[in-house]
C-alpha cells in the first residue's frame, strides 16, 4: 500500500522550443500529482534552458501513479504559450524511495520538445503499529 509523501525537486530544462518572436522565453512549470498542483517560480528571461531548483511536496496515496510537468512560457499581454509536458512514472520511485536527478522528455502533440530534469524521494507514512478496531478507542467507549 503506498501512502506517504513525495518530494519533487524541479531542477531544470533545457531544448525548449522557443515560443518567443522577440525576446527570451519566461518559462514556469506547473507540477501535478492527481488533482493537487503547485506552480514555479517564472525564470524570467531564461529562453530555452531555465533553472530553478526549487522544491515541491505533494501527499500520495494508492491512486497515484503518474507526476505531470507541464512547462509553459509566461506573457505579460496573451495567454501563456504551453511549451510542453513530461509524465513520470512513479512506481520506480515508490519501490527504491528515491531517484537522483533524471531527464525526462517533453512532448507537445506527441513531438519530442525538449527535456527536464527532476528529482524524486518518496518518504512512506509511518504506520501506528495499532490494530484499527482500538485506534481512538471506540469499542470502549460504545454503551452497552
Amino acid at each position: 500500500m503506498v501512502q506517504g509523501t513525495l518530494q519533487v525537486l524541479l531542477v531544470s530544462a533545457k531544448k525548449l522550443h522557443n515560443s518567443e518572436f522577440w525576446g527570451k522565453m519566461d518559462p514556469y512549470a506547473i507540477l501535478k500529482c492527481r488533482s493537487h498542483e503547485q506552480k514555479s517560480s517564472i525564470a524570467t528571461d531564461a529562453g530555452t534552458e531555465p533553472e530553478w531548483n526549487e522544491s515541491f511536496v505533494f501527499t500520495v496515496t494508492d491512486d497515484t501513479t503518474e507526476l505531470f510537468v507541464k512547462l509553459m512560457d509566461k506573457d505579460n499581454f496573451s495567454a501563456d504559450d504551453f511549451l510542453g509536458e513530461a509524465r513520470i512514472p512513479l512506481a520506480p520511485v515508490f519501490e527504491a524511495g528515491n531517484h537522483p536527478p533524471t531527464v525526462y522528455r517533453v512532448v507537445k502533440e506527441q513531438e519530442y520538445c525538449g527535456e527536464v530534469k527532476v528529482a524524486l524521494t518518496f518518504t512512506p507514512s509511518k504506520s501506528r503499529g495499532m490494530p484499527q478496531e482500538e485506534f481512538g478507542g471506540w469499542k470502549q467507549s460504545a454503551l452497552h
